[in-house]
């Protein structure tokens, strides 16, 4: 299984989803891509092998993507204050993979109907449907 983890900004998100992914599945390949070298930068320090920064690299990460883990605003052209580029988007939502969007009500994207959650219930819940995901895998 190949999982692809996009963050941007700071990549505070993307490095404590590294963190949890490579503590709780070890054997998995994982693909990290910055939409900017910080971002990058941050979850190669939290332990990410595979990274890279930029459109290209998500685009081409979405072709071979089993899950694709990131913040909602990675499908919506523009978002991230800008970061987010309208191919990017497109290649993440037509990808033949599973997404796991994080609703984060930030960067002028707000969702309806879910509550402010801090980070870390967010990316405990991103884990507990990671863990769905691989446990029907072996089935």
């Amino acid at each position: 299984m190949n999982i692809v983890i996009i963050d941007g900004q700071g990549g505070q998100l993307g490095a404590q989803l590294i963190k949890e992914i490579t503590a709780q599945f070890p054997n998995k390949r994982i693909t990290a891509i910055g939409t900017n070298a910080v971002a990058t930068a941050a979850m190669l320090k939290a332990g990410a092998k595979n990274a890279a920064t930029g459109e290209n690299p998500v685009i081409v990460a979405c072709r071979k993507a089993d899950v694709i883990i990131g913040p909602i605003g990675i499908v919506i052209a523009d978002s991230l204050l800008g970061e987010v580029t309208e191919p990017m988007a497109l290649a993440i939502a037509k990808a033949d993979a599973v997404r796991i969007l994080i609703p984060l009500n930030k960067c002028e994207n707000l969702v309806a109907g879910v509550p402010n959650l801090n980070t870390g219930a967010l990316i405990a819940d991103a884990i507990t449907k990671l863990n769905a995901l691989i446990s029907s895998e072996k089935d």
